[in-house]
C-alpha cells in the first residue's frame, strides 16, 4: 500500500535506537524526509547512515535532548514545518514510589508530559495551516495497565494521553491527527536492562529471566522495532486522516480485555 506520505518532512524524538529508530525506518522507507534524533552522537550518525543506505531517503541528524529548550529549538531549526511529528522520551528507571523526590517527579512529568506539549504547540499550527498534520506520541501499555515501580512514567504519560485527547478533537476538521501507540515488551536496549535489574533482584540468569518475561505474553515472543515503525508508519499516512485520539496497545495480547 501507498500511504501518501512520499516528500513528507518528520521529527523522530529519540530515534537513534529502539522504537524510534523502528518509526524513523518506517517513514523513511514511504520516501519521509526524516530528521533523526539522539543525544548520543556517535550512534546518531551511525543510525543515520544507516536508514539512509537503506531506503534512499533524506535523514538529517540532530543530536540534541528533546527535554531541553535549545534541543528543541535545534531540531525545529533542522526542520522549522513538519508534517509528521513522532514524539518519543526515554521513561525514568523503575523505583518505589516512595523513594521519589519532589525533583525526580518534577523531572518526570517534565520528560515524559510537558516535553511532548511543547513540541506539538511548535508543530501544530503549520499544520493546520496546510491541512495536513500527523502526531504520534509513543507512551506505554502501562498507561492502560499500570505496573508498580513505573507510577512516575505511568502517571505522566495518563496525564499526556488526557492533555491532547481535547486537542485531537479540535483540530481534527483540518486533517491533522494524533493519536497514542502504547508499546509493551519490545526488543529494545531499555528492555533488556531491565531483565538484567530482574535477574539481579532474582538471582537468576539474564536467560532464564528473559524466559521468564516471554512467559507472560500470549504472543510468545517480544515485539520488533520494525513492527512497531509499521504501525507508526500507518497512523501517519494519508488513508489514517479519520483516526484520531485513539490508543493503540501493541502488546502480544497481554492487557486482558475485549474493549
Amino acid at each position: 500500500m501507498d500511504f501518501g506520505i512520499k516528500g513528507r518532512k518528520a521529527i523522530v524524538c529519540a530515534s537513534s535506537r529502539g522504537l524510534g529508530y523502528g518509526c524513523a525506518l518506517a517513514l523513511a522507507r514511504e520516501g519521509v524526509e526524516v530528521v533523526l534524533n539522539g543525544r548520543d552522537e556517535t550512534r546518531l550518525a551511525q543510525a543515520a547512515d544507516e536508514i539512509a543506505k537503506a531506503t534512499g531517503s533524506k535523514i538529517i541528524p540532530v543530536a540534541a535532548d528533546v527535554a531541553k529548550p535549545e534541543g528543541q529549538k535545534a531540531l525545529f531549526a533542522a526542520c522549522p514545518e513538519p508534517d509528521i511529528l513522532v514524539n518519543n522520551n526515554a521513561g525514568p528507571p523503575m523505583r518505589d514510589f516512595r523513594e521519589l523526590t519532589r525533583e525526580q517527579i518534577l523531572e518526570g512529568v517534565t520528560a515524559n508530559m510537558v516535553v511532548a506539549i511543547e513540541l506539538i504547540q511548535k508543530a501544530i499550527d503549520p499544520m493546520i495551516a496546510k491541512k495536513f498534520g500527523r502526531i504520534v506520541n509513543i507512551t506505554s501499555g502501562t498507561v492502560k495497565m499500570p505496573l508498580a515501580g513505573l507510577d512516575l512514567s505511568s502517571g505522566a504519560r495518563a496525564g499526556l494521553t488526557a492533555f491532547l485527547a481535547g486537542v485531537a478533537r479540535s483540530v481534527a476538521s483540518s486533517n491533522v491527527t494524533i493519536n497514542f501507540l502504547l508499546p509493551g515488551t519490545f526488543e529494545t536496549d531499555r528492555l533488556r536492562s531491565n531483565i538484567e535489574g530482574n535477574a539481579k533482584k532474582q538471582n537468576i540468569s539474564f536467560d532464564q529471566a528473559r524466559a521468564n518475561r516471554i512467559a507472560t505474553v500470549p504472543a510468545k515472543r517480544f515485539g520488533t522495532a520494525d513492527e512497531f515503525g509499521a504501525a507508526c508508519a500507518f497512523l501517519c499516512s494519508a488513508q489514517a486522516g479519520y483516526l484520531t485520539g485513539q490508543n493503540i496497545l501493541i502488546d502480544g495480547g497481554v492487557f486482558p480485555a475485549a474493549f
